[in-house]
């Protein structure tokens, strides 16, 4: 069976969906789905695919959690501990922030706690006349990073949503399977990242730009400004409880991922991790709504990514679902040989995909059904799920748009050509680093 010109013009409009809504945010990528499901099934006469409900609900049930902590002020009380790190070895900033900004990540979900430490990682540079680029483009790409490292992110549970009951490594795939790749992987990445950080750019006192700049007097105050902190801020009792309920919830997901049997039988099989991740997220949220000020859950910036997150996945997965649910045999036929000979191309299509979408949970519920359905091997896929981050490759995300916005040195820029910007020197090297470990890990795992 070969790929017929119907495919092709289904893939044009597809694409052409993306790039229409990519720059315009979450919410308009979601939100095109629906031009792209008309023209499918209206158009194509295409059957209708299949909207990833595991994959939504798992993503709602982390997000009401992560958001709740932020409103009772449990993010607040993480935070403040990352900036006396910074502070007492502030020559060390471009190692030391994007590990914590990756950490922070790692143990609240999302990347989007970079945005509170980015003044924080300017103001320890810029007072130590350490260009400020160097940390900032790094911690938001290591900020990025982090998600597909958390048992708490929206790409992280997805992937386990999508492989749940697949064998890896010989076992049933699970946080243990995936995080024994990403996780290490991501720290190796990391040191490249700072390690070229260090070095990139003209110091402040040899850039001519920034010392014509600080030569106004008024420029010199704004780039230099006042101290921004969290230190003496005094924090309640409930607050850290907050932060307690929800980091010890995510040591217990992450122990029951790793530990089937601790898992309850459901008929001749144990509990899967897509239940256990959102009742225990929901019950994390309740706890803290008892126990904890947790007041306009809602309205917390956690809250609204993680909505417009879903809405992204909802229409993107299930109009490229529809498309290429109809094609899997011919698909399968045409790759199966290629993903045999160069299995390593899938982590190529995860990337590209990525930047398409602009979010790494859009990209893997679009790409691995499509990878499994091919018969591409799980451990391949696990292996290379540091690939699910390509959208530094424009600077057209939140988190760098903040940290060109945080940075009043104007040493974190877009350049001339768009394309060179503080950015993606920093991605391409903790992302291709990250995915050419996990590469070897899968082959030392036995994943490959």
């Amino acid at each position: 069976m070969s790929i017929g010109i119907d495919f092709w013009l289904q893939l044009i409009v597809l694409l052409a969906c993306l790039f229409y809504a990519a720059p315009r945010g979450g919410m308009t990528l979601g939100l095109m789905g629906g031009i792209g499901l008309i023209i499918f099934i209206f158009g194509f006469g295409l059957k209708p695919g299949k909207p990833p409900v595991d994959v939504i609900l798992t993503i709602m049930a982390v997000v009401c959690a992560g958001a709740t902590m932020q409103a009772a002020g449990g993010l607040d009380c993480l935070l403040s501990i990352a900036e006396k790190i910074l502070r007492r070895h502030p020559r060390a900033v471009c190692y030391l922030a994007p590990y914590i900004c990756w950490f922070l990540t790692v143990l609240c979900g999302t990347g989007h706690v970079v945005y509170t430490m980015l003044p924080i990682i300017y103001d320890v540079a810029i007072k130590n006349n350490i260009r400020p680029e160097r940390p900032m483009a790094a911690s938001t790409i290591a900020a990025q990073m982090g998600v597909i490292c958390s048992p708490a992110a929206v790409a992280a549970v997805s992937m386990i949503a999508l492989l749940d009951g697949k064998m890896v490594g010989g076992q049933p795939f699970g946080f243990t399977q995936l995080f024994a790749i990403v996780i290490p992987a991501a720290i190796v990445g990391l040191f490249a990242v700072g390690t070229f950080s260090v070095f990139r750019g003209k110091d402040l006192d040899k850039d001519e730009k920034f010392q014509a700049l600080i030569a106004d007097p008024e420029q010199r105050k704004y780039v230099y400004g006042e101290t921004t902190t969290l230190i003496g801020v005094k924090f309640t009792g409930k607050q850290w409880a907050s932060l307690w309920i929800f980091l010890i919830t995510v040591a217990v997901v992450a122990v029951l991922g790793s530990i089937p049997e601790l898992r309850p039988m459901v008929g001749s099989k144990r509990l899967s991790m897509t239940l256990v991740i959102q009742m225990f997220m929901l019950l994390a949220g309740i706890l803290m709504v008892m126990f904890c000020d947790a007041k306009k859950i809602n309205k917390t910036a956690v809250f609204n990514a993680g909505m417009v997150a879903i809405v992204s996945v909802y229409g993107v997965a299930w109009m490229s679902d529809t498309m290429f649910s109809n094609h899997i045999a011919a698909l399968k036929d045409a790759l199966t040989g290629w993903i045999k000979v160069a299995p390593w191309t899938f982590g190529i299509v995860l990337l590209i995909v990525s930047k398409l979408v602009n979010s790494q949970a859009a990209a893997v519920a679009t790409v691995v059904p499509v990878a499994i359905a091919i018969g591409t091997p799980p451990g391949v896929i696990v292996a290379m799920a540091s690939a699910a981050y390509g959208y530094y490759i424009l600077p057209t995300y939140p988190s760098d748009l903040a940290a060109i916005t945080f940075d009043r040195s104007g040493t974190t820029h877009i350049g001339k050509f768009v394309i060179n910007h503080s950015f993606i020197a920093p991605g391409l090297i903790g992302v291709l680093t990250a995915v050419a470990v996990g590469w070897v890990l899968g082959m030392i795992y036995g994943y490959i």
